[in-house]
């Protein structure tokens, strides 16, 4: 049996066995027969017209050729019809691109082909995603409890009330003008600074960054943003060249609140389907009394803080 690296490279399978980072034998087997289902059910969706090829005559099954689809897609034919088959076949995220193209995929159909193939698809991720309106009626609906969502670089694209009075004292913002979680906490002087347990909280924040960061190495707004923060800050310089990775999961921080006093306050972090790298960061109380001031934080008025970071209620200065 033979594996084709790329079309037209022709290698001898290598023993299937499992080895570090790879799934085992038997669910790598699955994965490549859910692919070779998934682009014939996608092929025979597609008919000539749509890719701009006449009719023909004598078409025994609904769709494209798979001889059409890999003249298309700019690949060999034989190397096609393998990956139709599940066979154990090697794939490049350019060569899957041009499949996709081919068989009209849309994101999500798109992103599942990359995964059965078990191939990472690199796409820059937008740091300004379109929010459905849901999201904001969402986090309003959560006063008095603090929430916002932000993306992977934690730039923040909406929050609540609550979220905006708990961050009043600190106005620091991006090069670009973002209000971004992560550059208050580095860079807002020790006055205004909203975090206590800032020592703890940093390590964790700057790794889980480490770990995004790895998605878009090379990507010009990340490589401009990190290097940012480095000129910025010698204590981010510090934690980001100890090369650790971490996960968001919930923790304890402690808010210190120019009018309403300490906060000790858990955030839990949820994703939004359809945004990637997004979540809803939301702050609970740990305890009666910190109920109590974060009740006391919704109640402020709203001429009694200034927006995150010098912006206007309605959304960030870019």
């Amino acid at each position: 049996m033979t594996v084709v690296d790329t079309p037209g490279t022709v290698k001898p399978a290598p023993a299937d066995r499992t080895s570090v980072g790879q799934a085992p034998a038997g669910r790598r087997d699955r994965r490549r027969t859910e692919l070779a289902e998934y682009l014939r059910a996608r092929r025979a969706r597609v008919s000539p017209g749509d890719v701009g090829l006449p009719p023909g005559l004598r078409r025994r099954t609904p769709g494209l050729r798979r001889e059409e689809v890999a003249q298309l897609a700019g690949v060999g034919v034989t190397w096609y019809t393998w990956l139709e088959q599940g066979r154990r076949i090697n794939a490049s995220a350019q060569v899957l691109t041009a499949v996709a193209r081919v068989l009209l995929l849309d994101a999500a159909e798109r992103e599942h082909l990359f995964r059965l193939a078990g191939v990472a698809e690199r796409r820059p991720a937008d740091p300004d995603p379109v929010l459905d309106p849901s999201a904001q009626l969402i986090l309003d609906a959560l006063v008095p409890l603090p929430a916002a969502v932000s993306n992977s670089r934690y730039d923040v694209l909406a929050w609540n009330s609550s979220y905006a009075a708990l961050f009043a004292a600190s106005r620091t913002r991006t090069t670009d003008g973002r209000f971004n979680s992560l550059w208050c906490t580095v860079t807002s002087p020790d006055c205004c600074n909203p975090f206590l347990n800032r020592d703890e909280q940093l390590p964790q924040m700057v790794a889980v960054l480490r770990g995004a960061y790895g998605r878009h190495v090379g990507e010009p707004a990340w490589e401009e943003y990190v290097r940012s923060l480095q000129d910025a800050s010698a204590e981010f310089r510090r934690l980001w060249a100890r090369q650790e990775v971490s996960s968001r999961a919930t923790s304890l921080k402690v808010f210190r609140h120019p009018v309403v006093g300490v906060m000790r306050l858990n955030a839990t972090y949820l994703t939004i389907p359809g945004v990637p790298e997004a979540y809803v960061a939301v702050y609970t109380p740990d305890g009666p009394e910190d109920r109590a001031r974060v009740e006391r934080l919704a109640a402020l008025p709203p001429g009694g803080w200034t927006a995150p970071c010098g912006h206007s209620r309605t959304g960030p200065t870019r």
